[in-house]
């Protein structure tokens, strides 16, 4: 049996840790990775980071948006057509780029913040009382029959 490697499937998603934990036991699918290079980091039990590399973005070049269970981040660097020096090397890229990432339900972009070419967006998973766990006492002896006698009642 042939044995594939999920971990390009973490790179693009947010808050799916336990669906990804059951489809590294099986099959997935391998992609190139693309500009702009990014981190994604667990900071608590439901907090995440993302960080991308945008070297030479302004927070005016960046956009961020999030739709249904779409982050999306793009940069549009705008050209300066009156430049003063001629560019003998440009190592440094500054072409537009969008870059998205699917996130779970429940999970809230909670913030962002552009530091030395690094955007950070911290999101957090938030539950719903609804699904979270809830523990249920049992009744034992004479507590019990007094449920009993009120629900017949």
């Amino acid at each position: 049996m042939r044995q594939f490697d999920l971990a390009p499937l973490y790179r693009n998603t947010v808050g799916f840790d336990r669906l990804f934990a059951l489809l590294d036991q099986s099959a997935g699918v391998d992609a190139a990775p693309t500009y702009p290079p990014y981190n994604i980091e667990r900071t608590g039990e439901n907090a995440y980071r993302i960080t991308v590399a945008v070297a030479g973005f302004t927070d005016q070049d960046l956009a961020i948006e999030v739709k249904e269970n779409t982050l999306t981040v793009r940069g549009d660097k705008k050209v300066l057509e009156a430049r003063k020096a001629e560019i003998l090397h440009q190592g440094i890229a500054a072409r537009s780029f969008e870059r998205r990432f699917q996130i779970a339900d429940g999970v809230q972009v909670t913030g962002a913040s552009l530091e030395n070419g690094l955007l950070h967006l911290d999101l957090v998973r938030e539950i719903p009382e609804a699904k979270k766990p809830k523990r249920i006492p049992i009744a034992t002896g004479a507590s019990a029959t007094a449920i009993e006698t009120q629900k017949a009642a």
